[in-house]
């Protein structure tokens, strides 16, 4: 038997994980790393390749000592990323600048440019599913702007995933799902659109060719062999973005399928037909890893992040008890939060909203309605409400998807760290009427690459195949009838009290949790 080595180089660490050929996780290596503010730069998260490319060496080396398997018995690598960061090289193949996902210096470029170019967002986004919110193109515009000797060298441009690949194999690729959130790119061909950059004054010859995941675009270099433990000429394979490969890991390879990833941010995926856009440009469009389908997208900002907030300030006697107790702490909470009746009493929580990407900016973090009554108003209470609300902003991300593409999901499958409970599964099958069901391998992000890596040699016939012959169910949660009336009022009320909220915003009386450059 052979194996698969996937690197996913997510947006808190960098790990490469290896896999026998029938989806089972043989040996892991992981570590965290910080992406670095710059000092008069506001909004900056810089990507340090350097730093990074030696944390994935120690990572591979721990993952096949893990694994227990020689460095030759691997029959394929490749990798995944966060999206939207990138990796900017001079003409001798030398990083000289990268940021990292959310980056958000480029404010004033993205102002800058709906002035200039009027029209030409929405121009763009119909060709491509993308704002400028998080695109490449304000994010070169500052670079050209503010370190013009950095700019004047940039030869080669490419993705994080794409570049692991790079420093695995000397060769510049790209593939359509990660490249694609550059919102320099054509839905329908699955290529770049090379021409926006022209329109906006940036390089338009810096873009590298377009390979479709799982296919071959070389091999271990000796150079990367001995930085990293792999045995040279190992092929290998083009990967993609983090949310399509891990909806490949979750079985979503077929169009009207659905996903909720509920990690660090959650998102909320349907695969489409290529080319379709939402008219509105409230929702994402972004290539999947299949060809020829695209992928709503909606987000929610800062789900997982904000019970891990919750946990360590509102929750610390709650978490400390469940130190004690030697047993997860959001499982102590769940299991508390499951007493509290369904709606939470009334509380309203306002921490994301649901997707507006022409507008994209978030109210005042707080808790609205709370209950004058100690009982009423406490931890499991405000931990039930977060985790109702979380779903429902999933299940409003849901129906506007379905209001533009028509596609009506029969079932969510739903990963991540939020799924491993038993009480949010169930709530957000309840909120959004469809039966929820999650798989024994919740972080698929790296078996939906491992799927890839295997139709580059062969092992399987496609990642398709891959992902409906290995993906097995843990889980299955029917809604409520009575529990999704319930739920129906309270996603009313939030919504008209987010409106409210955001109000306060434009008068200047709150701040933002967060907001787009350019708004």
């Amino acid at each position: 038997m052979g194996y698969l080595l996937t690197i996913d180089a997510g947006t808190g660490s960098g790990r490469a994980v290896i896999f026998d050929e029938k989806g089972n996780q043989l040996g892991v290596g992981q570590e965290e790393w910080t992406h670095s503010c710059e000092d008069g730069v506001a909004g900056a998260m810089n990507f340090d390749a350097k730093s990074g490319w030696a944390l994935v060496c120690r990572c591979i080396k721990t993952a096949i000592a893990e694994a227990g398997i020689k460095a030759d018995e691997i029959k394929a690598v490749t990798a995944t990323s966060m999206r939207e960061g990138i990796v900017l090289y001079d003409k001798d193949g030398n990083e000289i600048w990268a940021v990292a996902n959310v980056d958000s210096r480029a404010g004033a470029e993205v102002s800058t440019m709906k002035k200039e170019f009027a029209g030409v967002e929405e121009e763009f986004y119909a060709q491509s599913g993308q704002t400028f919110a998080l695109g490449a193109l304000p994010r070169l515009s500052w670079l050209k702007n503010n370190r013009p000797h950095l700019y004047e060298k940039v030869t080669h441009l490419t993705m994080i995933d794409s570049w692991v690949l790079y420093r695995l194999s000397g060769v510049f690729a790209c593939d359509p799902s990660n490249g694609g959130t550059t919102g320099i790119f054509d839905l329908g061909k699955r290529d770049w659109a090379k021409e926006m950059a022209s329109k906006v004054g940036i390089k338009s010859d810096i873009f590298p060719p377009i390979f479709e995941p799982g296919k071959v675009i070389g091999e271990v270099s000796k150079k990367a062999s001995d930085e990293s433990g792999l045995a040279v000429g190992t092929p290998v394979v083009m990967g993609g973005g983090d949310v399509q490969m891990g909806s490949a890991g979750l079985g979503i390879v077929k169009e009207g399928e659905c996903a909720v990833l509920g990690g660090s941010f959650w998102q909320q995926v349907v695969n489409i037909k290529a080319g379709v856009v939402d008219p509105s440009m409230n929702l994402r469009i972004n290539p999947h890893v299949v060809t020829g389908l695209s992928q709503a997208e909606g987000i929610t900002f800062f789900a997982g992040m904000i019970m891990r907030w919750f946990r360590d300030t509102l929750a610390k006697n709650e978490r400390d008890e469940a130190a004690k107790l030697g047993i997860d702490a959001y499982a102590h909470l769940e299991k508390l939060a499951s007493c509290v009746p369904v709606g939470s009493y009334g509380i309203i929580p306002i921490f994301s909203d649901a997707m507006k990407y022409g507008k994209w900016i978030h109210a005042a973090p707080s808790f609205l309605n709370l209950p004058f009554d100690s009982e009423k108003m406490g931890v499991a209470a405000l931990f039930r409400s977060l985790e109702e609300n979380a779903a429902i902003v999933s299940g409003v991300n849901l129906e506007a998807i379905a209001k533009f593409s028509g596609a009506n999901p029969a079932h969510i499958v739903f990963a991540g760290g939020a799924s491993k409970g038993f009480l949010w599964p169930q709530i957000l099958s309840d909120i959004t009427g469809l039966p929820v069901k999650t798989p024994i391998v919740k972080e698929a992000t790296s078996l939906g690459a491992a799927f890839a890596a295997g139709s580059g040699v062969g092992i399987y016939s496609s990642i398709e195949e891959g992902a409906t012959t290995l993906v097995r169910w843990d889980k299955e949660f029917l809604p409520n009838s009575t529990n999704k009336q319930i739920y129906d009022d309270a996603k009313h009320n939030w919504k008209v009290a987010y409106e409210k909220m955001l109000e306060l915003l434009d008068v200047g009386v709150t701040t933002p949790m967060w907001k787009a450059p350019g708004l």
